[in-house]
């Protein structure tokens, strides 16, 4: 007796197998097609959710640090237009400086001088005018740690006559920026203990009369106030006969005038004592009613309106020398401080430069990272690719013949 065999040769859930496997195969090639065209191994979070943090993080120190080069960019443009203003600055006082010296000369009489002091006024416009200079977006350059739109005042009726309308001192810089503007304080203004700008006038300067320049011997002790030497009376020493004596008056309104004698000192060269903080030596014989004043000089301004009011209002060349002496003194103090912050401004830039080399580099350490949490190795990504390509064409291939497999197909 013989026994008929029958086996199943389909049915549904090996119909089903089949799709589900070409399904999860069409789709691990797309997505391998995905990768392989965008050149990333993390399209999305749900690839790989630790490595799209990872991006992500990466991403976000890269959009600051883009964020802070623009920043210093802007900050470095603000420090190169105030050390550029600095430099034309130097240039006009270097002109201002040049003019002093030829007022000097000794065939020049009142009407050259009043010429030489209308252009020493322009330059002192266009010192000023610098000094209140704005960046692009219109702020101060010289702003210090905040002013005025118009940081420098003046001339001003009373004293000071120049004011700084702001708060002096030097921002900081930081890890990832530099200041935006300079102290003009500290390089316009200048103070009597530190720089010792004084101004000496000899009234009406008829006589050889003259002073040498102010030393501080003791900054605490300076006030700033005026001080006015007055009765000038000099009588030589019976024996020995170079030596003199002097009697002055010195007063500082309001405070009433003080008498003081000068026994014994080399006849030529007297010193002045009495001016708290400082001293001051005179030269000459003085002639009758005249007096010298020592005023404070509380700006580069300040210095240069002296200079003009002195050399275009001297009556004679002792005059003028006096005047253009003490304005080249005075003159030179005030260009070192403005030489020193233009100084502290290149360092700034360098500073900047600095900077942002280091924040390039962090740039490319933040990119690196994000490469190598989602990039793709195209090598790889090839092969991955191929693999799936061969794998969904194998079970295309399989499909079909598994659809092959009905009774159907065998009845003849």
């Amino acid at each position: 007796m013989s026994v008929n065999s029958f086996s199943r040769t389909g049915s549904a859930n090996t119909y089903d197998n089949a799709q589900r496997n070409l399904m999860t195969r069409q789709g691990n090639l797309a997505s391998a097609q995905e990768n392989l065209t965008s050149g990333k191994r993390v399209v999305r979070a749900s690839d790989d959710p630790t490595s799209a943090a990872q991006a992500e993080r990466a991403l976000n120190r890269i959009g600051r640090i883009a964020t802070d080069q623009r920043a210093l960019e802007a900050q470095r443009t603000s420090i190169v237009q105030a050390e550029s203003a600095l430099g034309d600055v130097t240039e006009a006082l270097q002109r201002f400086r040049e003019l002093l010296v030829s007022a000097g000369n000794g065939s020049f009489g009142d009407s050259e001088r009043k010429m030489v002091a209308v252009e020493l006024t322009g330059l002192r416009d266009q010192v000023l005018a610098l000094s209140n200079r704005t960046d692009t977006n219109g702020q101060p350059l010289f702003g210090a740690l905040g002013s005025a739109v118009k940081p420098f005042v003046g001339p001003n009726v009373g004293t000071p006559d120049y004011t700084f309308n702001g708060l002096p001192g030097q921002s900081r810089s930081s890890e990832v920026g530099i200041a935006f503007s300079l102290d003009g304080d500290s390089a316009f203004m200048l103070q009597g203990a530190r720089d010792a700008a004084y101004n000496v006038t000899v009234t009406p300067g008829t006589s050889p009369l003259r002073s040498e320049g102010i030393t501080v011997t003791n900054p605490a002790l300076i006030n700033n106030n005026t001080y006015t030497i007055s009765n000038i009376v000099v009588t030589p020493d019976p024996s020995p006969a170079t030596t003199s004596t002097a009697t002055y008056d010195l007063s500082a309104p309001p405070a009433a005038a003080t008498s003081i004698a000068v026994p014994s000192y080399a006849t030529g060269a007297m010193p002045v004592t009495g001016i708290p903080g400082l001293s001051l030596t005179i030269t000459g014989t003085p002639g009758a009613g005249e007096s010298i004043t020592v005023k404070p000089s509380p700006s580069i301004f300040s210095v240069m309106d002296e200079a003009i009011r002195d050399i275009g209002g001297a009556t004679s060349s002792g005059g003028a020398s006096q005047a253009i002496s003490q304005g080249l003194k005075n003159l030179d103090i005030g260009m070192n401080r403005i030489s020193a912050v233009r100084g502290q401004a290149g360092e700034l830039l360098n500073r900047a430069d600095r900077i942002s080399d280091n924040q390039g580099k962090r740039s490319i350490q933040m990119e690196v990272e994000r490469s190598r949490a989602e990039d793709l190795e195209m090598i790889k990504g090839i092969s991955d690719f191929q693999n799936q390509q061969t794998g969904y064409q194998a079970a295309l291939q399989s499909y079909a013949q598994i659809q092959k497999l009905s009774l159907f197909n065998y009845i003849g």
